[in-house]
């Protein structure tokens, strides 16, 4: 397992300190007027999402994760755990809906997700930053509705967001996952 130092860190780099994945996502080379240079990082948590701010001295030392990524099929929310499968192996996986977090609202049955792994336990879920949804929910447009506003939508993933009025019930639309916006209409 390699270790890094001081002058390794930089933003996006994965770290492990205590036994915790971190991510760099920032950092600050900062050399006072007296005494040793040192680096003012800020972590965030691979585990619980937390940002930490952490200084770094010369000869400290922080060891590479064993993180793994896996592509893996979205099964069913059994209420308590998402389930996935590895869609090689067949392998399923189950990870707590507090683990999956936010991006639940983007999965929908059958999607192909990025699920990371440390030490051979998942530990959180991605989906792809642009996803397409049906909408299932939405007011109907009244005349005069032309005019650039927007309306509430509900899509089958159980996410709501604003879409122009001149979209409607059953369309399927491109959503940016990472802003949670409506982006286009899907041409299908």
């Amino acid at each position: 397992m390699a270790t890094y130092s001081m002058g390794d860190l930089k933003k996006g780099l994965k770290i492990e300190l205590d036994g915790v994945p971190y991510k760099v996502v920032e950092y600050q080379h900062v050399k006072p007027g007296k005494g040793a240079a040192f680096v003012r990082a800020k972590i965030k948590s691979f585990i619980d999402g937390k940002v930490l701010e952490k200084t770094f001295h010369a000869g400290d030392k922080a060891d590479q994760p064993n993180l793994e990524e896996k592509q893996m099929q979205y099964l069913y929310d059994d209420g308590e755990y998402c389930q996935f499968m590895d869609t090689a192996t067949y392998e399923q996986v189950a990870i707590s809906d507090d683990d999956v977090g936010d991006v639940k609202k983007w999965m929908i049955d059958g999607m192909m997700v990025d699920i990371l792994f440390h030490n051979g336990k998942a530990i959180g879920v991605e989906v792809p930053q642009v996803v397409e949804l049906k909408i299932v929910e939405t007011p109907p447009n009244f005349k005069g509705d032309t005019q650039g506003g927007k309306k509430p939508a509900t899509l089958e993933s159980g996410a709501v967001v604003q879409i122009p009025f001149h979209v409607l019930e059953g369309e399927v639309i491109r959503v940016d996952t990472v802003r949670g916006e409506y982006i286009e209409r899907a041409n299908k």
